[in-house]
């Protein structure tokens, strides 16, 4: 039955499934996946062994069809409504539909022969033989009927997952192109969870829907062919069968719509937990450094105990529904037969056990009917939200005019325009804009926090709603937005966006934008391995890496939204000389600029304020004219004459005093640099390639899931003491079963003319008794396992949570949130709702499958002959399945991480994305990893399909044998009821033999669930939140002063030293500036201080506390942070301002109205209650940095370090920003990371790193002096650039 694999065959992965160029004979035994099998039995399936799906499965071959067919059907994706998409859906898949529909009739036609012989079998066996060899006619005819049972269910079964599979593919695509095509505003309406959720949760529901799709009027014919039989063998009794059936079928109407609606509760609570879930995770580092992430848990724990709430409703409501199902049966037997008693119609052993085997199949209908009614509703209703998401609107298109390049003198022409991101506003957010940018022209834009910079860029780039007015574009546009939007992957592919590789170009932009050095330093040059949203680079690199991606694009217009802010003085003249003034010298170019500095370089300078342009002109034009220009450069001025004086400033005592405590010397520095350099070096030479990138592939376990997985699970609640009880129901309620059919058997007589051995009464009286003994073990049987499983649940969540917020910010760094998320959602849904319940199935079916082995070989134990063997081969078939599926499971866990996580990072990099043009591009990729998700899928499938065929066709040979034998048996040697009975039970073998298997498999599928959120309970932790016995005092620290000794730091074992042995003293109440390229270890030095690091070596003491010695939360509560990228949470101004919500409203107004928001807050609707959307973005950049400065207000801390605090605000915010922490701060020690020189100058120390090393620490007066020194050569620099060293030559 295996095809041998020839080792000359191409590689699995290069080729096609050979399902769509298999042979009849192959298809029809599933031969055509062997091959898949018999690899993954010698080695580790990886996904190159899968192969590709044939293009009709393939969402690359199958979606333009079907994108086409919707189109014409609903006149564009907006008009879609759910009826026509379910029409295109199953136009698809129309061929393998109406195969389905086939394959259901005959299989149901087929699985009702065994009941209809069942009567004359027991008749033939007591002696009535009514033609020569009947005996082994009618062994043929059930052998017959169970083959096409089989064949037929086991096609149904495959053919329907992989309509499913292609549904599922098609829907994620059209969800992935809608999101590249949001409006702001309708993205503003969903977070990126919720689109996210559409994709994982009600996509997927539709494709499993195909499961259902034929259940309906199979339920029909199912009663129909019942009601036949049971006639046949009942007369009028059938009709008191059909009246119990459909009682229990209304019974089950309502415990249907009970589920549904808590399912769609539990639904909505996930969402909204989801939601909080992936902005924690996106702000993990804020949450660390402010000591947060405790509070932010509850927040989970509380969302959680919500969706538990739900949870507990549903499986409770669903543990009835099982007791309904095994109920069903001897509930219609009872009634049935009563009737029988009542009515006087005789009862005969042979047609007794007909009917019980055929209310055996009407069990399926009954139980499945409710379930596909909640189905139906269920798909419904997520068809309806994705309808209603694919209806919103998309970018308008005739916001902006594009015209073809050549074809006008202008590359950018405003007329009267009014442009607003909510429309509903009654104030435009941009008004009354008139502009017009020639060809080549160099256009800046300044203006205050908030006056609309970023929103005029993104008018050109046509992402704002237009309101009136006309708006020109001639020309191909690349965009570098203010926050860097960077994709997890290599550097390269970064720069390169799609691009091809021109090596000379390539090397050209690397050295305008400064990376060359970056580059150099990072183990795998370009080739290294970039986090998630570049968690492994600064913020400068970042924002250079985007400025190289769009320089190499060689577009016509370039937008520049403020990224020399979040680089040094340095660097910053560094990138306007090179790439500004350089490379984009011929090119249109619009910038956003707070540095006064680069604007006199500019043709034309917009200012901008309340939305409006207020001047524009060229720089001295605007200096006479004008007091909003002149308010921005008047503060930049303020800045550079503090320069000035301090340049020419005497050394005053009380900086000689500070002397005394700096010490460290240059030539110390030196030496140690260069020591460490040697040791640095020895580090890299021998690193493994692989080891070295931050970001690792996804940890996935291989081989066998330990048996250690499944004890974990079992014993999670109450330590397993349920267990035991729920066993014991089980095989009470198998025994009580087998005895009441053994009891109908035995107590009726096989003909009309034979006495029976009890009166009618008894008979009914005994039957009852054990049907509710045998009803109230399932009842106790369901309410244990489903209090076990909910408790199970609830503990793993708990500690996988506890243990993702404790884990340290290296975890965070290396794991993308997708992964996360994928254990968060996709894991938890499966314990929550799956795996408790598969286990236990296995259990109950493996006690079946020996009642059944039981009851025939009580019969014949001549059965055993056969039995023995067969279930040895069963067991080595399922043994050489086992491997292969296992991986396939885990490859499709592994394939659904990067969807979700290119899904998410495509959200957050919209604009981006459609600036370049490049939206086919990732839809392409998006397609690709569907189809990657698809293949191991659709390859589960098949190999399911292969092992139950060939367990199906064992079981029906054991059964056939059984009956072989016990038609040979002489007359009289065997009671005929009892040989009927092992017949009924017979008939059940290989359904029950095919679900045990079905069920082991699915239980080693979904355990890895289990097994992957254990892997989240086990993730180092960072060191103890409190010491109880060394916490230091309330009033700690007091003074301030942070005296770092010989620190050595390194990111992970694998990486070299990023400090490497600094030793400093920053003391009590003064400002230290830090400065030092990107990459000097200035971040770091923070991240250290803050413990988000530990050191490798050395140590940093605060007032004379070793802070390695305190407990975390002790450390971070007491420190204050602004840090490098302003961060809000969804949620209120208040609960953003004070989330430990330990202070009072007035604290807060005064808060912010010291930072400058009071105003804006008193402004809106709300107050300290008015909304903040999803990451903040309903304010300002520079806002959130205010918001920011507010917390740190409130906190009022002795130790405040900004790092880079003020990159994203102009001069005069700057300045504000400056002042209000003289006030505040006075007394405090306050330690800047600046790459505005300014931000440093009025500091009382500077501390200048260089390669993780101190290259100078000095008053910034005694370092100014020496013109040597390198803090001089950078204030020089910014100097010279400041007095407009950028001027526009006329050459240009």
């Amino acid at each position: 039955m295996l095809i041998p694999w020839s080792q000359k065959r191409p590689r699995v992965g290069d080729s096609v499934t050979p399902f769509s160029y298999a042979g009849i004979l192959s298809i029809l035994t599933f031969s055509w996946v062997g091959p898949l099998i018999a690899v993954g039995n010698k080695k580790t399936l990886d996904l190159e062994d899968v192969p590709q799906l044939d293009s009709r499965d393939s969402v690359i071959g199958a979606f333009p069809t079907f994108r086409e067919k919707v189109e014409a059907d609903c006149g564009g994706i907006n008009s879609v409504t759910t009826l026509k998409l379910v029409k295109s859906l199953i136009i698809s898949a129309w061929k393998e539909i109406l195969i389905t529909a086939f394959l259901v009739l005959l299989n149901t036609l087929a699985s009702y022969v065994g009941p209809y012989l069942i009567d004359g079998f027991v008749q033939y066996l007591d002696g009535q033989r009514l033609y020569e060899n009947q005996g082994y006619f009618l062994v043929s005819a059930f052998f017959f009927a169970k083959l096409v049972e089989c064949l037929t269910q086991r096609h149904w079964f495959f053919r329907l997952q992989q309509v499913g599979l292609r549904i599922r593919a098609l829907l994620v695509t059209m969800i992935y192109n809608k999101a590249l095509t949001l409006s702001c505003q309708s993205k503003q309406g969903h977070t990126s969870g919720e689109i996210i959720n559409f994709m994982t949760v009600d996509a997927e529901r539709v494709g499993v829907f195909s499961w259902y799709m034929h259940d309906l009027w199979m339920v029909a014919l199912q009663v129909t062919l019942a009601l036949l039989i049971l006639y046949k063998n009942l007369g009028l009794a059938s009709i008191a069968a059909f009246v119990a059936t459909v009682a229990i079928m209304l019974a089950n109407v309502p415990l249907g719509s009970l589920q549904e609606k808590f399912q769609k509760k539990l639904m909505e609570s996930k969402d909204t937990r989801m939601k909080a879930t992936s902005e924690i995770l996106r702000n993990m580092r804020i949450l660390k450094l402010q000591g947060w992430e405790m509070k932010f848990l509850s927040k989970i724990t509380e969302l959680r105990k919500n969706e538990q709430g739900w949870l507990k409703k549903y499986v409770y409501t669903a543990a009835v529904t099982t007791f309904v199902f095994w109920g069903s049966p001897t509930f219609v037997s009872v009634v049935t037969f009563g009737t029988c008693m009542l009515m006087g119609i005789p009862l005969e052993s042979g047609k007794i056990l007909s009917a019980l085997a055929t209310f055996r199949i009407l069990q399926e209908p009954i139980y499945g009917l409710p379930d596909t009614i909640s189905m139906i509703a269920q798909t419904k209703v997520s068809l309806d939200r994705i309808v209603s998401f694919l209806r919103l609107d998309d970018l308008r298109s005739d916001v902006v005019e594009k015209l073809p390049w050549g074809s006008s003198d202008t590359a950018i022409e405003v007329v009267d325009g009014n442009f607003s991101w909510d429309l509903s506003s009654p104030s435009p957010t941009l008004q009354n804009i008139n502009l017009k940018v020639f060809h080549g022209m160099r256009v800046a834009v300044c203006g205050t926090v908030g006056s609309g910079k970023s929103t005029l860029l993104s008018c050109v780039l046509g992402e704002v709603p237009k309101i009136s007015g006309i708006l020109k574009v001639c020309g191909t546009k690349a965009y570098v937005a203010q926050s860097p939007w960077i994709q997890s992957g290599k550097i390269e592919d970064n720069i390169l966006f799609g691009e091809r590789m021109d090596r000379d170009r390539y090397e050209k932009v690397l050295e305008a934008c400064s990376l060359k050095k970056d580059l150099e330093i990072l183990s795998f040059g370009d080739q290294t391995i970039i986090g998630e949203r570049g968690i492994n680079l600064s913020g400068g690199q970042k924002q250079r890496i985007q400025i190289a991606r769009a320089l190499y694009q060689d577009a016509d217009i370039y937008l520049f939204d403020d990224p020399f802010s979040a680089v040094d003085a340095h660097t910053g003249s560094h990138l306007f000389k090179e790439c500004l003034l350089g490379l984009l010298c011929s090119k249109t170019v619009v910038y956003v600029t707070h540095q006064v500095e680069f604007l006199p370089a500019a043709d034309l300078i917009l200012v901008m304020k309340d939305g409006k342009i207020t001047q524009c002109g060229k720089y001295t034009d605007l200096l006479n004219s004008g007091a909003d220009f002149m308010e921005l450069v008047g503060a930049h001025k303020k800045a550079l004459s503090t320069l000035d004086s301090l340049d020419g400033a005497a050394v005053s005592n009380e900086i000689s005093v500070l002397e005394q405590d700096v010490n460290v010397s240059d030539t110390h520095g030196f030496k140690e640099k260069e020591a460490s350099k040697d040791e640095q070096n020895g580090q890299t030479d021998n690193k493994s390639e692989l080891q070295g990138q931050l970001v690792q592939e996804e940890e996935r376990e291989k081989g066998k899931v330990g048996f250690s997985v499944y004890w974990k699970c079992i014993t999670t609640a109450y330590g397993g003491a349920l267990v035991p009880f729920i066993l014991l129901a089980q095989i009470l309620f198998q025994a009580l079963q087998i005895g009441s059919n053994y009891w109908m058997a035995w107590a009726t007589p096989i003909s009309e003319d034979v006495q029976p051995p009890v009166e009618g009464t008894t008979l009914i009286a005994v039957y009852v008794g054990l049907a509710i003994g045998s009803s109230f073990c399932i009842l106790a049987r369901a309410i244990l396992l489903v209090t076990a499983g909910y408790k199970t649940a609830t503990i793993l969540f708990n500690k996988m949570h506890f243990c993702i917020f404790r884990a340290p910010m290296s975890f965070f760094d290396s794991t993308p949130s997708g992964r996360i998320l994928n254990r968060a959602s996709t894991d938890q849904s499966a314990l929550d709702t799956d795996i408790p319940y598969q286990i236990a199935s296995f259990a109950f079916i493996l006690i079946q499958l020996l009642g059944i082995i039981g009851v025939m070989s009580q019969a014949a134990w001549q059965v055993f002959i056969v039995f023995i063997p067969v279930i040895a081969i069963s067991i080595l078939y399922q043994q050489y399945y086992i491997p292969s599926a296992r991986e396939l499971s885990r490859l499709v866990g592994v394939c659904k991480a990067p969807i979700i996580q290119h899904f998410a990072e495509t959200i957050s990099g919209t604009s981006t994305i459609r600036s370049f043009d490049q939206q086919s591009r990732f839809q392409e990729t998006n397609m690709k990893l569907t189809d990657g998700y698809s293949r191991p899928k659709f390859n589960i499938a098949g190999a399911m399909e292969w092992l139950c065929f060939r367990l199906d066709m064992l079981s029906s040979i054991t059964f056939a044998f059984s009956l072989i034998f016990l038609i040979s048996i002489p007359q009289g040697f065997i009671d005929p009821g009892l040989a009927g009975l092992a017949v009924t039970y017979g008939l059940n073998l290989n359904m029950v033999q095919a679900w045990m298997i079905w069920n082991l498999c699915n239980m080693e599928n979904k355990i890895i669930s289990v097994e992957r959120i254990l892997q989240y309970t086990c993730i180092p932790c960072e060191p103890s939140l409190v010491v109880d016995d060394n916490r230091p005092d309330p009033s700690w620290p007091s003074y301030g002063e942070v005296d770092i000794q010989d620190l050595k730091v390194r990111y992970a074992p694998h990486l070299p030293l990023v400090l490497r042995g600094l030793t400093c003293k920053f003391r009590g109440g003064l400002k230290t500036g830090i400065v030092g390229r990107t990459g000097s270890g200035k971040s770091t030095l923070i991240q250290t201080l803050f413990r988000i690091v530990e050191p490798t070596a050395g140590q940093v003491m605060i007032d004379n506390i070793n802070i390695s010695s305190i407990g975390l939360h002790d450390l971070r509560s007491r420190l204050s942070i602004i840090p490098q990228d302003p961060t809000m949470f969804e949620g209120t101004v208040r609960n953003n301002l004070d989330p430990l919500e330990e202070y009072t409203d007035e604290q807060i107004w005064e808060a912010l109205d010291k930072c400058q928001l009071g105003d804006e807050v008193r402004k809106k609707e709300g107050k300290l209650d008015s909304k903040v959307t999803e990451n903040g973005e309903n304010w300002s950049m520079g806002q959130r940095q205010l918001v920011c400065l507010g917390r740190v207000l409130l906190k009022k801390s002795k130790v405040l370090v900004l790092d880079e605090a003020t990159a994203s605000v102009d001069t005069a915010t700057d300045n504000l920003i400056q002042q209000t922490l003289r006030q505040h701060f006075s007394d405090s020690t306050v330690i800047t990371i600046a790459h505005r020189i300014t931000s440093v100058l009025d500091s009382d120390m500077v501390l200048l790193l260089s390669q993780g090393l101190i290259e100078e620490y000095d008053t910034p007066t005694r370092l100014l002096e020496n013109k040597s020194s390198s803090f001089a050569q950078l204030v020089a620099e910014y100097t010279m650039r400041s007095n407009s060293s950028f001027e526009k030559s006329d050459d240009h």
